[in-house]
Protein backbone atom coordinates (compact mmCIF):
# COMPACT_ATOMS: atom_id res chain seq x y z
CA UNK A 1 0.00 0.00 0.00
CA UNK A 2 1.15 3.52 -1.10
CA UNK A 3 1.71 6.28 1.76
CA UNK A 4 -1.17 8.24 1.06
CA UNK A 5 -3.57 5.24 0.95
CA UNK A 6 -2.47 5.05 5.04
CA UNK A 7 -2.48 8.27 5.72
CA UNK A 8 -6.22 8.68 4.52
CA UNK A 9 -7.12 5.45 7.07
CA UNK A 10 -5.85 6.66 9.62
CA UNK A 11 -7.80 10.26 9.37
CA UNK A 12 -11.00 8.17 8.49
CA UNK A 13 -10.46 5.95 11.85
CA UNK A 14 -9.72 8.75 13.91
CA UNK A 15 -12.65 10.72 12.51
CA UNK A 16 -14.86 7.38 13.83
CA UNK A 17 -13.57 6.79 17.26
CA UNK A 18 -14.64 10.58 17.77
CA UNK A 19 -18.07 9.92 16.98
CA UNK A 20 -18.25 7.13 18.97
CA UNK A 21 -17.15 8.87 22.16
CA UNK A 22 -19.70 12.11 21.54
CA UNK A 23 -22.88 9.58 20.85
CA UNK A 24 -21.17 7.37 24.17
CA UNK A 25 -21.62 10.64 26.01
CA UNK A 26 -24.82 11.91 25.08
CA UNK A 27 -26.26 8.37 26.66
CA UNK A 28 -24.98 8.54 29.72
CA UNK A 29 -26.16 12.21 30.43
CA UNK A 30 -29.91 11.07 29.26
CA UNK A 31 -29.60 8.56 31.29
CA UNK A 32 -28.40 10.60 34.60
CA UNK A 33 -31.64 12.73 33.95
CA UNK A 34 -33.56 9.72 33.97
CA UNK A 35 -32.56 8.46 37.11
CA UNK A 36 -32.62 12.04 38.61
CA UNK A 37 -36.73 12.79 37.28
CA UNK A 38 -38.33 9.61 37.15
CA UNK A 39 -41.73 9.95 34.92
CA UNK A 40 -44.81 9.97 36.95
CA UNK A 41 -47.92 7.97 35.70
CA UNK A 42 -50.11 9.28 37.55
CA UNK A 43 -52.51 11.78 35.31
CA UNK A 44 -52.19 15.79 36.56
CA UNK A 45 -55.01 16.66 39.05
CA UNK A 46 -57.73 18.49 37.41
CA UNK A 47 -59.50 21.28 38.72
CA UNK A 48 -63.12 20.84 40.31
CA UNK A 49 -65.70 22.54 38.72
CA UNK A 50 -68.17 24.20 40.93
CA UNK A 51 -71.50 22.77 40.52
CA UNK A 52 -74.26 25.08 41.65
CA UNK A 53 -77.55 23.96 44.06
CA UNK A 54 -80.19 22.20 41.69
CA UNK A 55 -83.65 24.05 42.49
CA UNK A 56 -85.90 21.78 43.84
CA UNK A 57 -89.71 21.17 41.80
CA UNK A 58 -92.28 20.45 43.66
CA UNK A 59 -94.59 18.25 42.58
CA UNK A 60 -98.65 18.43 42.82
CA UNK A 61 -100.70 16.94 44.79
CA UNK A 62 -102.50 13.98 43.34
CA UNK A 63 -106.06 14.65 43.09
CA UNK A 64 -107.82 12.82 45.13
CA UNK A 65 -110.62 10.43 42.76
CA UNK A 66 -114.26 11.38 43.13
CA UNK A 67 -116.27 8.74 44.13
CA UNK A 68 -119.44 8.17 41.83
CA UNK A 69 -122.99 7.17 42.81
CA UNK A 70 -124.01 3.74 41.56
CA UNK A 71 -126.67 5.29 39.81
CA UNK A 72 -124.71 7.83 37.87
CA UNK A 73 -122.59 4.73 36.40
CA UNK A 74 -125.69 2.98 35.35
CA UNK A 75 -126.81 5.17 32.99
CA UNK A 76 -123.53 6.35 31.82
CA UNK A 77 -123.54 2.54 31.18
CA UNK A 78 -126.69 2.49 28.91
CA UNK A 79 -125.14 5.59 27.10
CA UNK A 80 -122.47 3.32 25.85
CA UNK A 81 -125.00 0.50 25.57
CA UNK A 82 -127.16 2.82 23.05
CA UNK A 83 -123.71 4.20 21.01
CA UNK A 84 -122.44 0.87 20.14
CA UNK A 85 -125.75 -0.19 19.57
CA UNK A 86 -125.94 2.35 17.10
CA UNK A 87 -122.78 2.00 15.62
CA UNK A 88 -123.43 -1.74 15.01
CA UNK A 89 -126.82 -0.41 13.04
CA UNK A 90 -125.27 1.56 10.97
CA UNK A 91 -121.96 -0.99 10.07
CA UNK A 92 -125.01 -3.69 9.02
CA UNK A 93 -126.49 -1.31 6.73
CA UNK A 94 -123.28 -0.16 5.19
CA UNK A 95 -122.87 -4.09 4.15
CA UNK A 96 -126.52 -4.27 3.40
CA UNK A 97 -125.73 -0.97 0.75
CA UNK A 98 -122.73 -2.61 -0.89
CA UNK A 99 -124.35 -6.17 -1.11
CA UNK A 100 -127.49 -4.59 -3.11
CA UNK A 101 -124.95 -2.57 -5.34
CA UNK A 102 -122.90 -5.83 -5.93
CA UNK A 103 -126.19 -8.15 -6.60
CA UNK A 104 -127.62 -5.37 -9.04
CA UNK A 105 -125.48 -5.30 -12.29
CA UNK A 106 -126.04 -1.91 -13.66
CA UNK A 107 -125.71 -1.58 -17.58
CA UNK A 108 -122.40 0.15 -18.34
CA UNK A 109 -122.08 2.84 -20.33
CA UNK A 110 -120.03 2.15 -23.16
CA UNK A 111 -117.64 4.25 -24.77
CA UNK A 112 -118.40 2.71 -28.56
CA UNK A 113 -120.29 4.69 -30.99
CA UNK A 114 -123.66 3.01 -32.27
CA UNK A 115 -123.09 0.35 -35.06
CA UNK A 116 -124.78 1.87 -38.37
CA UNK A 117 -127.43 -0.83 -39.57
CA UNK A 118 -128.64 -0.36 -43.13
CA UNK A 119 -131.94 -2.18 -44.18
CA UNK A 120 -130.76 -6.06 -45.44
CA UNK A 121 -131.15 -6.11 -49.07
CA UNK A 122 -134.36 -8.04 -50.88
CA UNK A 123 -133.89 -11.66 -51.07
CA UNK A 124 -133.04 -13.33 -55.01
CA UNK A 125 -134.57 -16.34 -56.26
CA UNK A 126 -132.66 -17.96 -58.71
CA UNK A 127 -134.19 -20.64 -61.26
CA UNK A 128 -134.30 -23.85 -61.19
CA UNK A 129 -134.39 -24.05 -65.11
CA UNK A 130 -131.91 -27.34 -66.34
CA UNK A 131 -128.55 -26.56 -66.39
CA UNK A 132 -127.74 -27.22 -70.42
CA UNK A 133 -123.81 -26.86 -71.54
CA UNK A 134 -122.28 -23.76 -71.96
CA UNK A 135 -120.16 -23.16 -75.39
CA UNK A 136 -120.36 -19.00 -76.11
CA UNK A 137 -120.92 -16.28 -73.14
CA UNK A 138 -121.46 -12.37 -73.59
CA UNK A 139 -119.74 -9.94 -71.05
CA UNK A 140 -121.37 -6.63 -70.77
CA UNK A 141 -118.10 -4.66 -70.15
CA UNK A 142 -115.28 -3.05 -72.69
CA UNK A 143 -112.73 -5.86 -74.00
CA UNK A 144 -109.47 -5.60 -71.78
CA UNK A 145 -106.64 -4.65 -72.84
CA UNK A 146 -103.66 -7.13 -74.18
CA UNK A 147 -101.50 -8.49 -71.21
CA UNK A 148 -103.90 -8.01 -68.66
CA UNK A 149 -105.45 -10.44 -66.62
CA UNK A 150 -108.97 -11.29 -66.64
CA UNK A 151 -111.43 -13.87 -64.27
CA UNK A 152 -113.46 -14.00 -67.88
CA UNK A 153 -110.90 -15.15 -70.18
CA UNK A 154 -109.01 -17.74 -67.16
CA UNK A 155 -112.96 -19.40 -67.29
CA UNK A 156 -112.74 -19.36 -71.58
CA UNK A 157 -109.65 -21.25 -70.87
CA UNK A 158 -110.44 -23.73 -68.35
CA UNK A 159 -114.11 -24.38 -69.90
CA UNK A 160 -112.94 -24.25 -73.64
CA UNK A 161 -115.55 -21.46 -73.78
CA UNK A 162 -115.63 -18.37 -76.35
CA UNK A 163 -115.69 -15.29 -74.70
CA UNK A 164 -116.79 -11.81 -75.84
CA UNK A 165 -116.44 -8.84 -74.28
CA UNK A 166 -119.33 -5.59 -75.31
CA UNK A 167 -120.27 -2.94 -73.52
CA UNK A 168 -123.85 -2.06 -73.15
CA UNK A 169 -123.64 1.75 -71.95
CA UNK A 170 -121.64 4.70 -72.64
CA UNK A 171 -120.73 7.77 -70.05
CA UNK A 172 -121.82 10.83 -70.98
CA UNK A 173 -120.64 14.01 -69.07
CA UNK A 174 -123.10 16.89 -68.22
CA UNK A 175 -122.31 20.30 -69.85
CA UNK A 176 -122.25 23.32 -67.48
CA UNK A 177 -125.34 24.79 -68.91
CA UNK A 178 -127.15 21.16 -67.50
CA UNK A 179 -125.24 21.00 -64.06
CA UNK A 180 -126.40 24.82 -63.40
CA UNK A 181 -129.86 23.79 -63.77
CA UNK A 182 -129.57 21.62 -61.14
CA UNK A 183 -128.98 24.76 -58.67
CA UNK A 184 -125.47 23.29 -56.91
CA UNK A 185 -122.52 25.54 -55.61
CA UNK A 186 -119.83 23.41 -55.47
CA UNK A 187 -117.66 25.79 -53.26
CA UNK A 188 -120.79 25.31 -51.09
CA UNK A 189 -118.85 22.32 -49.98
CA UNK A 190 -116.23 21.46 -47.74
CA UNK A 191 -115.92 17.62 -48.59
CA UNK A 192 -116.72 15.62 -51.62
CA UNK A 193 -117.26 11.68 -51.92
CA UNK A 194 -115.96 9.90 -54.48
CA UNK A 195 -117.24 6.81 -55.51
CA UNK A 196 -115.57 5.62 -58.73
CA UNK A 197 -112.55 7.14 -61.74
CA UNK A 198 -115.29 8.29 -63.12
CA UNK A 199 -116.88 10.43 -60.32
CA UNK A 200 -112.69 12.03 -60.13
CA UNK A 201 -112.83 12.75 -63.81
CA UNK A 202 -116.33 14.44 -64.38
CA UNK A 203 -116.27 16.48 -60.86
CA UNK A 204 -113.02 18.06 -61.92
CA UNK A 205 -114.17 18.09 -65.70
CA UNK A 206 -117.41 20.48 -64.54
CA UNK A 207 -114.90 22.71 -62.35
CA UNK A 208 -112.44 23.12 -64.65
CA UNK A 209 -115.53 23.94 -67.00
CA UNK A 210 -117.09 26.02 -64.74
CA UNK A 211 -113.87 28.12 -63.96
CA UNK A 212 -114.07 27.04 -60.57
CA UNK A 213 -110.31 26.57 -58.13
CA UNK A 214 -111.33 24.08 -56.20
CA UNK A 215 -109.83 25.06 -52.72
CA UNK A 216 -106.86 23.26 -50.78
CA UNK A 217 -108.96 22.99 -47.50
CA UNK A 218 -111.79 20.60 -49.14
CA UNK A 219 -112.00 17.02 -47.89
CA UNK A 220 -112.01 13.75 -50.14
CA UNK A 221 -113.72 10.56 -48.93
CA UNK A 222 -112.53 7.79 -51.68
CA UNK A 223 -114.51 4.20 -51.43
CA UNK A 224 -111.39 2.55 -52.10
CA UNK A 225 -107.74 3.32 -52.39
CA UNK A 226 -107.76 3.28 -56.09
CA UNK A 227 -109.88 5.91 -56.42
CA UNK A 228 -107.85 7.89 -53.47
CA UNK A 229 -104.14 7.57 -55.79
CA UNK A 230 -106.42 8.27 -58.67
CA UNK A 231 -106.68 11.92 -57.54
CA UNK A 232 -102.72 12.46 -58.18
CA UNK A 233 -104.07 13.24 -62.11
CA UNK A 234 -105.95 16.63 -60.58
CA UNK A 235 -104.28 17.53 -57.55
CA UNK A 236 -101.22 17.27 -54.86
CA UNK A 237 -101.83 13.97 -53.06
CA UNK A 238 -99.88 14.96 -50.22
CA UNK A 239 -100.71 18.60 -49.46
CA UNK A 240 -105.18 17.44 -49.45
CA UNK A 241 -106.88 15.65 -46.85
CA UNK A 242 -107.61 12.08 -48.13
CA UNK A 243 -109.77 9.62 -46.85
CA UNK A 244 -110.17 6.06 -48.21
CA UNK A 245 -112.15 2.77 -47.16
CA UNK A 246 -111.57 -1.00 -48.62
CA UNK A 247 -114.38 -0.90 -51.10
CA UNK A 248 -117.94 0.02 -49.66
CA UNK A 249 -119.03 3.21 -48.00
CA UNK A 250 -119.68 2.30 -44.43
CA UNK A 251 -115.42 1.71 -44.44
CA UNK A 252 -116.16 5.67 -44.22
CA UNK A 253 -117.96 5.42 -40.72
CA UNK A 254 -115.75 7.19 -38.42
CA UNK A 255 -114.39 9.36 -40.58
CA UNK A 256 -116.95 11.07 -41.81
CA UNK A 257 -118.48 11.35 -37.95
CA UNK A 258 -115.45 13.57 -37.15
CA UNK A 259 -116.30 15.70 -39.89
CA UNK A 260 -120.29 16.03 -39.33
CA UNK A 261 -120.16 19.53 -39.22
CA UNK A 262 -118.90 19.92 -43.64
CA UNK A 263 -121.63 20.08 -45.78
CA UNK A 264 -120.50 17.12 -48.26
CA UNK A 265 -121.19 16.52 -52.00
CA UNK A 266 -121.96 13.46 -53.89
CA UNK A 267 -121.02 13.29 -57.79
CA UNK A 268 -122.82 10.94 -59.42
CA UNK A 269 -125.08 9.40 -62.20
CA UNK A 270 -128.48 9.66 -63.15
CA UNK A 271 -128.53 5.78 -61.68
CA UNK A 272 -126.87 6.08 -58.40
CA UNK A 273 -126.73 3.30 -55.54
CA UNK A 274 -129.37 4.32 -52.77
CA UNK A 275 -127.43 2.26 -50.23
CA UNK A 276 -124.86 4.93 -50.19
CA UNK A 277 -127.77 8.32 -49.75
CA UNK A 278 -129.33 5.77 -46.62
CA UNK A 279 -125.79 5.37 -45.32
CA UNK A 280 -125.61 9.41 -45.21
CA UNK A 281 -129.06 9.75 -44.15
CA UNK A 282 -128.71 7.49 -41.29
CA UNK A 283 -125.68 9.07 -40.18
CA UNK A 284 -127.95 12.83 -40.50
CA UNK A 285 -125.14 14.22 -42.57
CA UNK A 286 -125.91 17.34 -44.55
CA UNK A 287 -125.24 16.45 -48.04
CA UNK A 288 -126.19 17.26 -51.95
CA UNK A 289 -126.28 14.96 -54.57
CA UNK A 290 -125.66 16.28 -57.97
CA UNK A 291 -125.42 14.44 -61.38
CA UNK A 292 -122.47 14.93 -62.95
CA UNK A 293 -122.32 12.45 -65.71
CA UNK A 294 -125.55 10.38 -67.21
CA UNK A 295 -125.26 6.36 -68.29
CA UNK A 296 -127.10 5.90 -71.58
CA UNK A 297 -127.54 2.57 -73.75
CA UNK A 298 -124.94 2.30 -76.20
CA UNK A 299 -125.71 1.11 -80.08
CA UNK A 300 -125.16 -2.61 -80.44
CA UNK A 301 -126.19 -2.86 -83.94
CA UNK A 302 -123.20 -4.59 -84.78
CA UNK A 303 -124.62 -7.68 -82.98
CA UNK A 304 -127.16 -9.58 -84.99
CA UNK A 305 -128.66 -12.52 -82.70
CA UNK A 306 -128.58 -12.89 -78.99
CA UNK A 307 -129.32 -16.15 -79.69
CA UNK A 308 -125.88 -17.12 -80.14
CA UNK A 309 -124.74 -16.87 -77.03
CA UNK A 310 -125.44 -19.56 -74.23
CA UNK A 311 -125.10 -16.79 -70.99
CA UNK A 312 -125.04 -13.29 -70.90
CA UNK A 313 -123.58 -11.29 -68.20
CA UNK A 314 -124.43 -8.62 -67.15
CA UNK A 315 -123.23 -5.73 -63.76
CA UNK A 316 -125.79 -3.18 -63.94
CA UNK A 317 -129.45 -1.76 -64.48
CA UNK A 318 -128.24 0.43 -67.01
CA UNK A 319 -126.93 -2.13 -69.32
CA UNK A 320 -130.18 -4.59 -68.69
CA UNK A 321 -132.24 -1.41 -69.86
CA UNK A 322 -129.88 -1.40 -73.06
CA UNK A 323 -130.57 -5.15 -74.03
CA UNK A 324 -134.45 -4.00 -74.01
CA UNK A 325 -134.03 -0.87 -75.84
CA UNK A 326 -131.72 -2.21 -78.63
CA UNK A 327 -133.18 -5.58 -78.52
CA UNK A 328 -137.51 -5.05 -77.64
CA UNK A 329 -138.03 -8.31 -79.37
CA UNK A 330 -135.32 -10.34 -77.23
CA UNK A 331 -137.07 -14.04 -76.04
CA UNK A 332 -134.90 -15.33 -73.69
CA UNK A 333 -135.67 -19.59 -74.23
CA UNK A 334 -132.13 -21.74 -73.61
CA UNK A 335 -130.13 -18.11 -72.97
CA UNK A 336 -129.09 -18.35 -69.47
CA UNK A 337 -128.77 -14.40 -67.93
CA UNK A 338 -126.33 -13.58 -65.13
CA UNK A 339 -126.66 -10.47 -62.98
CA UNK A 340 -124.74 -8.71 -60.54
CA UNK A 341 -126.40 -6.84 -57.76
CA UNK A 342 -129.57 -6.57 -56.03
CA UNK A 343 -130.75 -3.55 -58.21
CA UNK A 344 -129.66 -5.24 -61.64
CA UNK A 345 -131.71 -8.54 -60.53
CA UNK A 346 -134.80 -7.00 -59.38
CA UNK A 347 -134.97 -5.24 -62.60
CA UNK A 348 -133.98 -8.41 -64.68
CA UNK A 349 -137.53 -10.14 -63.05
CA UNK A 350 -139.15 -7.02 -63.81
CA UNK A 351 -139.17 -6.53 -67.44
CA UNK A 352 -139.80 -10.74 -67.66
CA UNK A 353 -136.72 -12.11 -67.76
CA UNK A 354 -135.56 -15.68 -65.69
CA UNK A 355 -132.29 -15.08 -63.72
CA UNK A 356 -130.27 -18.36 -63.92
CA UNK A 357 -126.67 -17.13 -62.20
CA UNK A 358 -126.75 -14.11 -58.93
CA UNK A 359 -123.90 -12.66 -57.22
CA UNK A 360 -122.53 -11.83 -54.86
CA UNK A 361 -123.66 -14.67 -52.98
CA UNK A 362 -122.92 -16.31 -49.95
CA UNK A 363 -120.89 -19.17 -51.47
CA UNK A 364 -119.21 -16.74 -54.54
CA UNK A 365 -119.00 -12.88 -53.91
CA UNK A 366 -117.66 -12.44 -56.92
CA UNK A 367 -119.33 -12.60 -60.81
CA UNK A 368 -116.53 -15.11 -62.51
CA UNK A 369 -116.64 -17.56 -59.25
CA UNK A 370 -120.69 -17.57 -59.68
CA UNK A 371 -120.15 -18.71 -63.35
CA UNK A 372 -117.53 -20.81 -62.58
CA UNK A 373 -119.45 -22.82 -60.04
CA UNK A 374 -122.47 -22.94 -62.73
CA UNK A 375 -120.12 -24.59 -64.85
CA UNK A 376 -118.78 -27.25 -62.75
CA UNK A 377 -122.76 -28.64 -63.03
CA UNK A 378 -123.35 -27.08 -66.69
CA UNK A 379 -120.22 -28.76 -68.29
CA UNK A 380 -119.75 -31.93 -66.31
CA UNK A 381 -120.31 -33.91 -69.85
Amino acid sequence: MSAKKKLVKKKLVKKLIKKSKASAKKSSSIKKIIKKKPISKKPKPVAKKISKPKAVVKKPAKKAKKIIAKPLIKTIEKKVKAVKEKKVLVNNNIQENIEKAVSTKRPRKSSKKPLITLPPPPKIEVSTYPKNKVKSVLISQPKPLDGDKNPYLDLGKKYNLNITFRQFIKIEGLNSQDFRAQRIDILEHGAVILTSRLSVDHYFRLCNEMRITVPESMKYFCINEQTAYYLQKYIQYRKRKIFFGHGTILDLVDVIRKNKDEKFLLPSSDVTKEQIMDFLDELKITYTKGIFYKTVSANLSDIKSLSEFDMLVFFTPAGIKSLKQNFPGFKQGNTRIAAFGHAAALLMKDLGFRLDVFAPNPQNPSMSGAIDSYLKEANKR
